[in-house]
């Protein structure tokens, strides 16, 4: 198969967060070569966006970066690669939208539009999260998703500038 290149939204909020995300980022490589991680964002932190109201407050907030990936993996095989490296992780799935060690968005897969009942591709959010949007800008503001929109657009909307977010000033070291 040839090689995609795909993004990746990674996100932690418990433990040694910038620890989970470096390691995620390592597992997602492969030996064999399938995944290659090509390139890191800045890091950002923002308040948890929860379910409820009052979660911002209850819930630690988030570190969160995007990775840009050349994969051989088909997106499904790319979906079951990000389940294992969460697993390993130590995220459990006990609540939605819940605190966890580590999660892991498949945001782009090459210009495809994917939907099926494990995944949807774009992201559904990719559009709305600050915490998405300036690290991917800050990997590729030219970018476009399938819908004709670029990451630098979406970066100068109002939902965008108006979220709360902070670029963490020593980053990750991966």
């Amino acid at each position: 198969m040839e090689r995609v290149t795909a993004y990746l939204g990674l996100g932690s909020s418990l433990g040694d967060r910038a620890a989970h995300l470096r390691e995620a980022l390592h597992r997602l490589e492969s030996a064999d070569g399938e995944v290659k991680v090509c390139a890191v964002s800045p890091v950002y932190e923002t308040p948890h966006i929860g379910l409820q109201v009052g979660d911002e407050t209850k819930y630690p907030p988030h570190l969160n970066l995007v990775a840009r990936i050349e994969t051989s993996l088909s997106p499904q095989a790319l979906l079951e690669r990000i389940h294992e490296v969460e697993a390993r992780g130590g995220r459990e799935r006990t609540e939605r939208w819940g605190p966890r060690t580590i999660d892991i968005d498949m945001l782009l897969y090459g210009g495809q539009e994917i939907r099926t009942a494990e995944l949807t591709v774009p992201h559904p959010g990719i559009a709305v999260r600050a915490f998405v949007v300036l690290p991917l800008a800050d990997l590729a503001p030219d970018l476009r998703l399938p819908d004709g929109r670029s990451v630098a657009e979406l970066r100068a909307s109002q939902p965008i500038r108006s979220q709360r977010i902070e670029r963490v000033k020593n980053g990750l070291s991966v």
